[in-house]
């Protein structure tokens, strides 16, 4: 069996990357208010090797009305978030965005809680 290791991201796809969390991350700011769908942060944006698609991840930290209200604007706004950010592009065309919530960093507060929890001598809480 020829087991090869993934090919790292080109550096064009690299910058592309980066300037859409940057990008995106400034115009979910302006777009969005916190007191509706909590605080939204763009962690990652993996783009195609042909740049015509992305996937971007998001973090939220709020209430679960606000998770909820946060999924179905980003799904439901993703075309516009698209079209608005375009002109800040300056690129032949703007990726097609599929917004993931990534909720890495709430699982990394709860093995820390566990972790502190088991440090105190306390049973770990589901």
């Amino acid at each position: 069996m020829n087991y090869q290791e993934p090919r790292p991201p080109s550096r064009r796809l690299q910058r592309v990357s980066e300037l859409l969390r940057r990008e995106l991350s400034e115009l979910l700011r302006r777009e969005f208010s916190v007191e509706q769908v909590g605080l939204l942060t763009v962690n990652e944006v993996k783009v195609a090797p042909d740049i015509k698609t992305a996937t971007v991840y998001v973090s939220f930290v709020g209430t679960r009305g606000q998770r909820s209200a946060a999924e179905e604007k980003l799904s439901a706004n993703g075309k516009r978030i698209q079209a608005l950010l375009g002109p800040h592009l300056s690129m032949k065309w703007t990726p097609v965005l599929t917004f993931l919530l990534d909720d890495s960093i709430e699982k990394g507060n709860r093995v820390l809680a566990i972790l502190d929890e088991l440090e105190q001598g306390q049973k770990p809480r589901p």
